[in-house]
Parts: structure tokens; C-alpha cells; sequence
């Protein structure tokens, strides 16, 4: 089973940058990406990558603000977060899907089968 550590969450003022990295332990799966849960809110898709090519998929509260990218030499897969606004805050999980490709699981939840353990990102001046 593929084991996912996400690193990188932190502090940040609005209008500022974050970079979270998500290592997996191998790469056997068709998709990864990244979901997010604020208190007392729906956890809520935020990107996805196909592992085979690089098909990518957005939420669109983070469209244009947010970018995923991954580095297959180190199982590395990495969401570039830009002008970061007070309600991109919540714990931010890595997940990836062993069975679908992003095109059909997309942002949905229940569509990802391995989890990170998530990392906080708080969002505030």
C-alpha cells in the first residue's frame, strides 16, 4: 500500500506563498492530489495529477492561484499555493487514487483511496 507524507504547512499573511510537498512511498497509483477540510466545512477537491502524464485538474476557488507539479525521480508531488486568501485555511491532505485516472475521479472525495496524514495551513494577518 502507498504511503503518503505531506510537509510544508505553516503560517502565512494573506496575499503570501506556501509550497506543500506530499512524498510517496511508491508509485502505484493513476492519480494524486490534494483535498482540504476547514473546520466545520466539507472537505472540498482542491487538485489532481495523473502519474503517467501530465493531465491536471483544478478546483475553481483555486484556479490560477494554485499549482500542482510532481518530480517522478523522488516521488514527489508539490502544490505551489499563490496569493493565499484567509479561507484557503485548513488541514490540507495528500491523496492519491490506486484505481482511477484524475479524469474520472477528479475532486471527489470518496474517489481517493490513500491518504496523507494532512498538514495545517492557516491563513491569517
Amino acid at each position: 500500500q502507498v504511503q503518503l507524507v505531506e510537509s510544508g504547512g505553516g503560517l502565512v499573511q494573506p496575499g503570501g506563498s506556501l509550497r506543500l510537498s506530499c512524498a510517496a512511498s511508491e508509485s502505484t497509483y493513476e492519480a494524486i492530489g490534494w483535498l482540504r477540510q476547514a473546520p466545520g466545512k466539507r472537505r472540498e477537491g482542491v487538485t489532481c495529477i495523473n502519474n503517467y502524464e501530465d493531465y491536471t485538474y483544478y478546483g475553481d476557488s483555486v484556479k490560477g492561484r494554485f499549482t500542482i507539479s510532481r518530480d517522478n525521480a523522488k516521488n514527489t508531488v508539490y502544490l505551489q499555493m499563490n496569493n493565499l486568501k484567509p479561507e484557503d485555511t485548513a488541514v490540507y491532505y495528500c491523496v492519491a487514487s490506486s484505481e482511477w485516472g484524475c479524469e474520472r475521479v477528479g475532486l471527489w472525495p470518496e474517489g481517493y483511496d490513500i491518504w496523507g496524514q494532512g498538514t495545517q495551513v492557516t491563513v491569517s494577518s
